[in-house]
């Protein structure tokens, strides 16, 4: 179901690696909701975890199929949610050769709960995961939110039915109200 309010973002920190060429490798990055929401307007999309099917297969592909799309909406930024850690979701956006949509690591899951969307999938053996859901933030007021039908801990089933790539375009594009 889509919903429109103001409902403004969370203030957490992300906590990411970057790739350098000193050792370890890498170094830790900080930034906070207000380093990637204020002054801007930004599509987010949150899916249960890397490497699981339909994330996999189509949630992610396909937001990174529509990037360019997408940012001639007026969006400054797409991002992938989830409540995986930073290396968690670099090794899977490399795997599938994500370039464009950047990851945006939730791994202790504050994010999600502050924004009411963390479940208890345990009976999947997951533990606690974003629900799927995908919002357009301006500024760090929710937009616009579509929330897949079903939220609850142990859902049954997985729906991928509204926040999907052409679920948002076609409401960027103005054909969906």
């Amino acid at each position: 179901m889509a919903q429109a309010f103001a409902l403004r973002v969370p203030e957490v920190d992300f906590v990411g690696r970057e790739q350098t060429s000193d050792m370890p490798g890498f170094d830790w990055v900080t930034k906070s909701s207000t380093d990637i929401f204020a002054g801007r307007r930004v599509a987010v999309f949150a899916l249960p975890g890397a490497f699981t099917p339909t994330c996999s297969s189509t949630h992610l592909p396909g937001y990174e199929a529509v990037y360019e799309q997408i940012r001639d909406c007026g969006i400054d930024e797409v991002y992938c949610l989830s409540v995986n850690d930073s290396f968690v979701m670099t090794s899977w956006f490399k795997s599938l050769g994500v370039e464009q949509v950047k990851p945006l690591a939730d791994g202790s899951g504050k994010f999600t709960r502050q924004m009411g969307m963390l479940v208890d999938k345990d009976n999947l053996g997951f533990g606690m995961r974003s629900w799927r859901y995908s919002m357009v933030v301006s500024d760090g007021i929710v937009e616009r939110i579509w929330i897949e039908p079903g939220q609850s801990d142990n859902f049954e089933a997985d729906p991928f039915t509204v926040s999907d790539h052409d679920t948002m375009l076609s409401w960027l594009q103005g054909l969906t109200p």
